[in-house]
């Protein structure tokens, strides 16, 4: 009798937690959307240009240069904004919430996964621009390669069960595929900096304070795996994505929008 009642607890428990992380979604969606709405509404018209380059004559003659598309920056801070947005708010949702906590009790979130394919590689894509780098095949690849890191999360979870030993490939691979970015992006700020010396300081800030953001997230996940104190319980570690989540996109949001798109 007194199994039968501490299982019963603990089910009861468990339940809470779900129905907070319901609560959870559902405030983080709000709070995503209305800092997308504020961005729109109050950002100005500042743009980055998109560039190609293309070869005027046989490989290895000087290529040229041309500006393909300027980007909205205020557009793409609301984008990963309402990315995120709808994300928890389909997390919230009638029915869809029953999805989402059937894959925790197995230890999964694939719509986690999906959406920071789509989310973080663009955060990713719009610091590069900040310091400099609008090659458009550059811009690409750098999206690619952060969308395969975040993709190595997903593979991470499917790989794994609870109760067997831990997989850790896709975790490494994905470490490798995240890095690649981060350097690329430093090599342009380090460069810049030699040649100019004026890269302003809202760069470095933006590029320092995410690059312990994003890491923060592999962080939580390698907890999750061994099992470090309160990581223990997978759904810690849900609430752990919930807050760095918002910390990331809230803080790259207005350290964009302070010194570039306030009118």
């Amino acid at each position: 009798m007194p199994k039968a009642a501490e299982t019963g607890k603990a089910a009861t428990a468990e339940l809470a937690t779900y129905r907070r992380l319901r609560i959870w979604n559902a405030s983080l969606a709000f709070l995503h959307a209305g800092q997308a709405a504020v961005i729109l509404a109050l950002s100005n018209s500042f743009t980055l240009p998109i560039t190609i380059s293309f070869l005027r004559g046989p490989p290895g003659t000087a290529a040229s240069t041309n500006n393909v598309y300027n980007l909205r920056i205020g557009l793409a801070v609301a984008a990963f904004l309402l990315l995120a947005a709808l994300d928890h708010g389909m997390m919230a949702a009638p029915r869809i919430h029953r999805w989402y906590e059937r894959n925790l009790a197995i230890e999964r979130n694939p719509a986690r996964w999906w959406e920071y394919s789509l989310s973080a590689s663009l955060m990713v894509v719009l610091i590069a621009m900040l310091t400099g780098i609008s090659e458009l095949s550059a811009l690409i690849a750098i999206f690619g390669v952060n969308a395969a890191m975040i993709l190595f999360g997903l593979a991470m979870e499917r790989a794994n069960r609870l109760g067997r030993p831990v997989i850790w490939r896709p975790f490494v691979y994905g470490c490798i595929a995240g890095a690649v970015p981060w350097i690329a992006i430093a090599v342009q700020i380090g460069y810049s900096q030699n040649q100019t010396g004026n890269v302003p300081g809202f760069v470095f800030g933006i590029f320092a304070s995410l690059f312990v953001l994003f890491n923060s997230f592999a962080l939580n996940m390698f907890l999750q795996y061994r099992r470090n104190g309160p990581w223990r319980s997978y759904l810690f570690g849900e609430r752990g994505y919930l807050v760095l989540s918002l910390v990331a996109k809230s803080l790259l949001a207005w350290q964009v929008f302070f010194p570039t798109l306030m009118k």
